[in-house]
């Protein structure tokens, strides 16, 4: 048996059982794990409802090698009432962490993917950005992290480089931009959308238009889906 003391993201909770309740976390040193938390539904002193999403919870948890470790401790170690006080910044929070559900292989420790959400929890929790925007630089983001980079300047079939003033044909699921000459496919870019793309993926800058916002994020929703496996 061994003992875990990570900071923590609630990303899923399900219901077991009476009182019981069975926690997915993304903890920053050990990846992705399922707890078991005895009591959760009682007001266990030990999780002291510490079990909301998007504030960075501290836990301790027993691993006895099984599919599910069991959650001894919880504590809030910063919240964000910024994020829960807005809509917009709720929804966009949760589409992140239901990616990172998803994309995140189980107890592998993804440290750029957990910086990628640290931040972007910050960013909406400070109000100051747009939620969309935010949210399309950190799915971009998030992709790299675990190996599955939007190619956005060339062909991912042959390689040609696709002039920056030109729109272009991108399909999500093969990861990235798909010449005419290699078939295209059915979802094109506006080259307005391209750069922005580009510029929010690199972090040069975190400006984008509402419209430029959304065309990105459809399209690494698209990507999220068929590399994680899940229904849009």
């Amino acid at each position: 048996m061994s003992r875990i003391e990570s900071e923590a993201l609630v990303v899923r909770t399900v219901e077991l059982g009476e009182a019981d309740v069975i926690a997915t976390l993304v903890t920053q040193q050990a990846g992705k794990l399922s707890a078991m938390v005895r009591g959760a539904r009682k007001g266990s002193k030990r999780v002291g409802g510490a079990l909301e999403p998007v504030h960075t919870i501290a836990v301790l948890l027993e691993d006895r090698g099984a599919e599910l470790v069991t959650l001894k401790e919880s504590r809030i170690v910063r919240t964000r009432a910024g994020v829960v006080g807005s809509l917009d910044a709720l929804e966009a929070a949760g589409v992140a962490l239901r990616w990172a559900r998803h994309l995140f292989p189980p107890r592998t420790p993804e440290p750029e993917g957990w910086r990628i959400l640290i931040e972007l929890l910050d960013v909406l929790d400070a109000g100051e950005a747009s939620p969309r925007a935010e949210l399309a630089r950190a799915g971009l983001g998030l992709l790299g992290a675990v190996g599955y980079a939007l190619e956005l300047a060339r062909c991912v079939l042959c390689g040609r480089e696709c002039p920056e003033s030109k729109a272009a044909c991108i399909d999500p699921a093969r990861g990235g931009l798909i010449c005419r000459s290699c078939g295209g496919a059915a979802t094109v870019l506006l080259p307005e959308v391209r750069r922005a793309a580009r510029s929010l993926g690199d972090g040069r800058t975190t400006d984008a238009s509402p419209s430029e916002a959304e065309a990105i994020l459809q399209v690494v929703d698209r990507a999220m889906a068929a590399h994680a496996g899940f229904e849009r």
